[in-house]
């Protein structure tokens, strides 16, 4: 397996027809958590902790930060982010994959230097199921 190139990770949002991206990430951090359910009881064997199978709540959460495609991509995120918006959205993974599903935006801060492009940082937490598959 050879290394990936982080810079083409893509952050795309369904526009109701396909998905459009709005915005590449220069630093990102994908994460996926599910919390265990302690289903120890007196009969547990050696008293060792067990687990429930399948249960407990799975999130994901992505941050990074970037430059948007466009004003078009700039303002459809900060309305998202301001109107509390849960939105499809599709991050690809290159040479990995991609996560779908429905994603709010719990931070966006926008930042830059006199000689330079504006840049953005954002975080995304999912808020419903999320799958995840081959690049198509």
């Amino acid at each position: 397996m050879t290394a990936q190139r982080g810079k083409d990770l893509l952050l795309k949002i369904h526009n109701g027809e396909s998905y459009e991206t709005v915005a590449g990430l220069r630093s990102r951090r994908i994460a996926f958590n599910a919390a265990a359910i302690d289903a120890t009881d007196a009969e547990s064997a050696g008293r060792w902790r067990e687990l429930l199978d399948g249960g407990g709540v799975k999130k994901a959460a992505v941050s990074g930060s970037g430059i948007f495609k466009d004003q078009a991509s700039d303002a459809t995120v900060r309305t998202a982010f301001f109107a509390g918006s849960v939105l499809d959205w599709r991050i690809v993974i290159p040479d990995f994959g991609q996560v779908t599903g429905p994603f709010q935006i719990t931070a966006l801060d926008y930042y830059g230097q006199f000689d330079g492009e504006v840049l953005f940082d954002l975080a995304l937490e999912s808020a419903g199921q999320l799958s995840f598959g081959a690049l198509a």
